[in-house]
């Protein structure tokens, strides 16, 4: 579990970070969740695009991914969230 200084500083991170993962109308797949660990793995803290409107669900389906990959949730702006999840050694050094 992350601090709220470490948090801060993967917002800080992220804020130059495009969106490798883009979920669209048919929501959370098989093959969107697959694509989401393997940019997690190559890059510990990635930036998704959701197309939901709904700020509800975009919550929901922001915990559903981190459940499923076992990511923390860093941040939700608009439409777009972003997750952590360290790897063995971790490329992003935290405070």
């Amino acid at each position: 579990m992350l601090n709220s200084k470490q948090i801060s500083h993967l917002k800080g991170l992220s804020h130059s970070l495009n969106p490798v993962v883009q979920i669209g109308h048919k929501g959370l797949t098989d093959s969107v969740i697959n694509e989401i660990q393997i940019s997690i793995k190559a890059h510990e803290l990635i930036k998704i695009k959701l197309q939901e409107k709904d700020r509800n669900k975009r919550k929901l389906i922001l915990n559903e991914i981190c459940k499923k990959i076992n990511g923390q949730a860093i941040n939700q702006i608009g439409m777009q969230i972003v997750i952590f999840k360290a790897s063995e050694p971790s490329k992003i050094l935290l405070p």
